[in-house]
């Protein structure tokens, strides 16, 4: 453990096993730039192609490029539009933790659907921006056309497995600490950007996390995250009416497989789980073509 009470390889296990590759080439060249607005704070959004809209939700710490292999792939078939969630890299960061409740959070993702002029789209979530669309999905139906969920257990699934499982909670011991007060301090750019293998593309999270605000990444923490004493949340009131693709690597340290048992009964769709034994907590780069095959795939059936 170091001073700060952080584990040293925090953020994430060693960079070889988050093989973050460059973009291609002129990947950057034809990406494009946006800004939605939800009740005066701008959400900066890349976006590429053309066709149905899927929005895609990075987590934590990341930012908007994280998915450019798949954005490059299904901007073949589709529109991507993959916002910077608020408090990081180029959107917003009002102060203040009462602006990062879930109604804030979803707001900003419908900004972007309707800052595309369209009513609903497929929402694709990673860590905590799989919180979002798990959340997207189950109050707003009628904006969600499909979800796709990559290592964020079903938020039932989760708490059942902190208040039951000894080992999920030994897991999560990071995010007690991030619930401390003034736990962002003992953050930096260089520290949350070395999970990334490439040093090219971690010269591109550096200068994004350099632009974020560490305060407001730990706000998703200290309002959203089961804290202690953890008890099970129990059924959601609400299915989630969509279509659900569900991804995770099993090598994930944080978010523990046994989170997943019984997703399939808080959807009221058809439900398909992928597990991949490889990959660790970010599998759209552990995995990047697996994953982005299967996501194709399944959109196109």
């Amino acid at each position: 453990m170091t001073e700060t009470g952080l584990p040293e390889w925090f953020p994430y296990p060693s960079p070889e096993n988050a093989p973050v590759s460059p973009a291609e080439p002129d990947f950057d060249d034809r990406v494009e730039h946006h800004y939605a607005d939800n009740d005066g704070v701008r959400i900066h959004y890349a976006a590429l192609g053309e066709g149905p809209l899927v929005v895609m939700l990075h987590g934590f710490p990341d930012y908007w490029y994280t998915w450019h292999r798949q954005m490059d792939a299904l901007s073949v078939n589709y529109r991507v539009a993959a916002p910077d969630l608020r408090g990081y890299n180029l959107s917003d960061k009002p102060k203040g933790i009462e602006n990062y409740g879930m109604r804030a959070l979803l707001g900003d993702v419908a900004a972007v659907i309707r800052s595309e002029g369209r009513e609903r789209a497929t929402i694709v979530g990673h860590d905590w921006g799989g919180a979002v669309a798990w959340q997207f999905a189950t109050r707003l139906p009628e904006m969600t056309e499909k979800l796709v969920i990559l290592n964020l257990p079903h938020p039932s699934g989760l708490s059942r497995e902190l208040a039951e499982n000894p080992e999920q909670r030994e897991a999560s011991a990071y995010t007690r600490f991030f619930q401390q007060e003034g736990a962002h301090e003992a953050l930096s750019a260089e520290r949350l950007a070395r999970w990334v293998s490439d040093p090219e593309s971690r010269g591109k999270y550096v200068e994004a996390f350099r632009c974020s605000d560490f305060e407001a990444m730990l706000y998703y923490y200290k309002r959203h995250y089961p804290r202690e004493p953890y008890r099970p949340m129990g059924p959601p009131e609400q299915k989630v009416r969509a279509s659900v693709l569900q991804i995770h690597g099993l090598r994930d340290p944080y978010l523990l497989p046994g989170a997943l048992n019984d997703a399939w009964e808080y959807v009221d769709a058809d439900f398909t789980l992928v597990t991949v034994p490889g990959a660790g907590h970010f599998v759209q780069h552990d995995a990047a073509g697996l994953v982005t095959r299967t996501i194709a795939n399944w959109l196109s059936r």
